[in-house]
């Protein structure tokens, strides 16, 4: 008869912060928990202990804490791991290209990137390259773009499972208006579907996503299907993107003359409900704004692509205020950056041009329990409530010059937290945890 098996338990010292609700505007004091001396106790990969030091270690018998291994982030800030809730793996190695709109972006290096991920070689590397690339800028889940083809599902899938990480993607469904070597049929996307999901879906902390482009790429059988499929099992997902740009709508207009408005087209396909997520969702008129909240139907906010392509800017407040549920994400490639914290910059300006600056402690919450939320994810990651998957990352908010020069004077949250997102980037990662375990170590270099 085997021994039970000790529990792996872990110890972490630092400035703890999560948060328990959206802080909202007035950065509500309800919202959130910080302990400046605080510690989280972990077992088996799961939130066991939250609190001041003190008080997590008295709870903590003397043989089981001389056991445990200790992460020391003293200085630090301990926050939940980031999340990501649309971005394009196959575009790694197209961020930073010129283009002029979104049209254009898709034909001159999307659809040419992508066609290269035949390949399992290219498809293999590059998710295993962007896979760490998210670790080393603190996002520990993410809801992913692949490309038509299988293997690009099968590589990203097998990548995340060996980082024992909570991610999601899904095969591209693209049945027109694409190169020939990109496009599948309503037939070929459904075998592929169902064999990947058979493959992944709930396999360790993996979740299907049901995949459609965008409207304009997929006829309405094919959108049709993907609506079924939806359907078809409780807990899959769907992404696609919505009202980027004016073209984009306008094409939209033409090719589906009988549905009311971009959104519609969706819905009429079976597309909108729980665990839905459409990235931009700029240019929505109030009809699709309240058809999004009131099928709990989530925008994804991708400040730095959608000021990268001039396409507006997304209304992030009077979203929230709608109901509807918003994370936050960087859209690499048409996005700038892998990593959410520069997004939260781009987002704090775009919240200024429209007129409702992007609180501080507001900012975190959505990069963290906000997008967890935004994808229906918040019962397993987001904060650190007792059970919960423990994917966190340690911050440094003194990390370059600049910010310990700004922050040599105060010990504010609210004003750390507001350097960190103005002056921060990957740099400020000090580590990246996934279920307790270390996943990435910033190296410090000598001056």
């Amino acid at each position: 008869m085997n021994a039970p098996q000790t529990p792996r338990q872990q110890l972490i010292l630092g400035q703890v912060l999560h948060f328990l609700a959206d802080p909202g505007e007035d950065d509500s004091a309800n919202s959130y928990e910080y302990f400046p001396d605080g510690a989280l106790w972990i077992t088996d990969g799961r939130v066991a202990g939250i609190g001041r030091r003190t008080e997590v270690e008295a709870n903590i018998a003397p043989a089981v804490r001389a056991a445990a291994e200790v992460f020391d982030y003293s200085g630090k800030l301990i926050l939940p791991g980031l999340v990501d809730t649309h971005c394009h793996y196959p575009q790694s190695a197209i961020i930073a290209s010129f283009s002029r709109q979104l049209l254009d972006w898709l034909n001159d290096y999307t659809f040419p990137a992508e066609t290269a991920f035949a390949d399992p070689a290219v498809a293999a590397r590059t998710a295993n390259w962007f896979l760490d690339r998210l670790l080393a800028h603190g996002t520990t889940t993410a809801a992913v773009f692949s490309t038509v083809h299988a293997t690009s599902v099968d590589a990203f899938m097998a990548g995340a499972e060996k980082r024992r990480l909570r991610m999601l993607t899904g095969k591209i469904m693209m049945d027109r208006h694409a190169p020939p070597a990109l496009c599948d049929t309503v037939a070929a996307a459904e075998r592929d579907s169902l064999a990947l999901i058979e493959r992944w879906h709930g396999k360790g902390r993996l979740r299907y996503c049901v995949t459609p482009r965008f409207a304009p790429t997929s006829t309405p059988a094919q959108l049709t299907l993907a609506g079924e499929l939806y359907h078809s099992r409780p807990d899959l997902h769907v992404q696609s993107h919505l009202a980027e740009s004016l073209d984009e709508i306008a094409w939209v207009r033409s090719l589906f003359p009988a549905a009311r408005d971009y959104l519609d087209v969706y819905d009429c396909h079976g597309l909108l409900g729980p665990r839905s997520i459409y990235g931009h969702c700029i240019h929505l008129s109030p009809a699709e704004t309240a058809r999004l909240a009131e099928t709990g139907s989530a925008a994804a906010f991708c400040p730095t692509s959608n000021l990268f392509l001039g396409n507006g800017f997304f209304d992030h407040a009077a979203a929230i205020a709608a109901g509807i549920r918003v994370g936050l994400a960087t859209d690499v490639g048409c996005g700038t950056s892998f990593s959410l914290i520069r997004t939260l910059n781009e987002a704090y300006k775009v919240s200024q041009a429209k007129h409702r600056p992007l609180p501080p402690l507001r900012a975190w919450f959505l990069a963290t329990l906000g997008g967890a939320q935004a994808l229906y994810l918040d019962e397993f990651i987001g904060n650190f409530a007792l059970g919960k998957e423990a994917d966190f990352i340690a911050l440094d908010p003194r990390s370059t010059p600049e910010l310990e020069f700004r922050l040599e004077k105060t010990d504010d949250l609210a004003q750390i937290l507001f350097a960190l997102m103005i002056l921060g980037d990957e740099r400020c990662v000090a580590a990246t945890h996934v279920m307790g375990k270390p996943a990435f170590q910033r190296r410090t270099t000598a001056v």
